[in-house]
């Protein structure tokens, strides 16, 4: 190691020491599992450094996954007996940090690796969101969005975006000891926290906290009426009720709702409300987030509330699907279920007549897929919203509606069935013949029996122009193996697969 990086290094390891003489370090003696050093630092410029884990049982890492990745550990389980582990990491700009847990035998024993020493640096949200990994940062913001009161998770904004706070140390520097009422932490207030930064999932967050100033805003969202903040479809109002200690209040609505939500009543005084109106729906489900500030001269403080508004379920293709916002609106799409990718969560492709495929990620809870028979081929209504993963659009949410069964079965055996226009089924064969290129009527053909196609259409909900001219759209001709969908009629005596829905093809070798 050299010097100049050894003296730091060695500070941040005896502070360290010295600030963590609590019980949790008698861990060190535990019978089942113990390890030669409970604090490792591995030089600025990068290195490896090991310890000896003395362990009883078998032991491994928790939370693996979530190990940093500029931190690697070789190994990260084993077995009885003693083994040497090693922490590897390359150069680091800033000193960075991480706490570690090993279990064995349902015991747990902490390590703390430290690269360089860690600094902490004052940056804001946007600055956070860009920094290192395992870096300690001090940044500034107002409160909003607090969704966990237990470990103290909440989000703070300071104009140059959301930074989520994932765990707070209260005032005893505790995890999970409810550091929401400890430090009396309310939406508005100015707050300065410091903490390393994690990525997860490629977000950035801070983790466990220490508060370093909290400033109490001059605003309060004291009730809303109705509770929920939610306007009937047919329209109607929410009235937001605050506290303010400010001079007046002032509020703003997001440009995107002006369309739809307005101010209806403003009162003043130190006991403010705000009423907000809708008139009536004809979309989807709809929502709004209004900003509510005050000033005394020195400080400026800002809330938030959300009001929404109920919505029809808007009908929609595939295509349709994929190109809408990521919102509160509900979606109901009707397609073919082309591939099965998670039976037990019911997670589908779905593809109608525009060729597009939406991906479901889940179809209610689990099980519910298996449980309604549900397979490839069905054809499937679903209720869902718009949303996506890793950039990729998908339904979240999905609820089964209904379906339409359809039986795989062999050409010969459709030729069985009876006329029921209700009964769907999917067939497999060659095309030896195609009578009408527009519509797709054609024959098809498996080894024992061929059957009559009266209209060949690109997908379920295909209507008008789009049933037309498909066939040679999609490239499909005599010869080619085609998979189709439809129902069993009679006319003039002879068998024809009715209104058929394409599912699959291909061509002839």
């Amino acid at each position: 190691m050299k010097l100049r990086y050894f003296i730091p290094a060695f500070i941040a390891l005896i502070g360290a020491m010295l600030v963590s003489c609590s019980d949790d370090d008698k861990i060190t003696l535990l019978d089942e599992i113990q390890v030669s050093r409970s604090y490792v630092a591995i030089d600025k410029e990068g290195g490896s450094t090991s310890i000896i884990v003395t362990a009883k049982d078998s032991w491994s890492f928790d939370d693996i996954e979530n190990i940093p990745s500029w931190l690697t550990i070789t190994p990260q389980q084993g077995s009885a007996g003693e083994t040497e582990v090693t922490f590897s990491a390359d150069a680091a700009l800033n000193g960075r940090s991480v706490d570690l847990t090993i279990s064995c035998a349902g015991r747990k024993q902490h390590i703390k690796v430290l690269q360089g020493l860690s600094e902490i640096k004052t940056a804001t949200c946007a600055e956070v969101a860009a920094g290192n990994e395992g870096m300690t940062y001090r940044v500034t913001g107002a409160v909003n969005n607090i969704y966990n009161l237990e470990y103290g998770n909440f989000y703070i904004n300071d104009g140059t975006g959301n930074l989520q706070i994932y765990g707070t140390l209260n005032k005893s520097g505790k995890t999970k000891g409810f550091p929401i009422a400890d430090w009396g932490i309310e939406e508005g207030d100015i707050i300065t926290v410091e903490g390393p930064l994690k990525f997860y999932n490629g977000a950035a967050e801070l983790v466990d906290v220490s508060v370093i100033k909290l400033v109490k805003s001059l605003l309060k969202v004291e009730s809303i009426d109705p509770e929920d903040a939610t306007i009937p479809l047919e329209g109607g109002n929410v009235t937001v009720n605050l506290t303010s200690k400010g001079n007046g209040v002032s509020v703003e609505i997001p440009e995107a709702a002006k369309s739809w939500l307005s101010i209806n009543n403003i009162t003043g005084g130190s006991n403010p409300t705000v009423t907000f109106h809708a008139g009536a729906n004809a979309g989807g489900d709809r929502s709004a987030e209004v900003t509510f500030k005050t000033s005394n001269g020195s400080q400026e403080s800002a809330v938030t509330a959300t009001i929404k508004q109920t919505g029809s379920i808007v009908e929609v293709n595939c295509t349709e699907f994929l190109e809408a916002d990521e919102d509160a609106t509900l979606y109901r799409i009707t397609a073919v279920i082309q591939k099965v990718a998670n039976s037990q969560y019911g997670n589908v492709y779905l593809r109608d007549w525009t060729d597009e495929q939406v991906y479901v990620y889940g179809i209610g809870a689990k099980g519910d897929f298996e449980a309604l028979g549900l397979k490839e081929g069905d054809i499937v209504t679903l209720v869902g919203k718009r949303s996506s993963h890793n950039g990729n659009p998908q339904m979240k949410e999905a609820q089964y509606e209904s379906h339409i069964p359809v039986t795989d079965i062999s050409i010969a055996e459709f030729l069985t069935k009876p006329d029921d226009p209700n009964v769907y089924y999917r067939l497999t064969g060659q095309i030896t013949n195609i009578d009408n290129p527009t519509y797709g009527n054609l024959t098809l053909s498996d080894d024992d029996a061929d059957v009559y196609v009266y209209g060949c259409y690109p997908g379920w909900g295909a209507t008008g122009d789009n049933r037309k001219n498909w066939l040679t759209t999609a490239g499909i001709e005599v010869e080619d193996q085609l998979t189709v969908i439809g129902y069993k009629t009679t006319f003039n005596g002879k068998i024809e697969l009715y209104n058929g829905i394409y599912f699959s093809h291909s061509k002839s070798e």
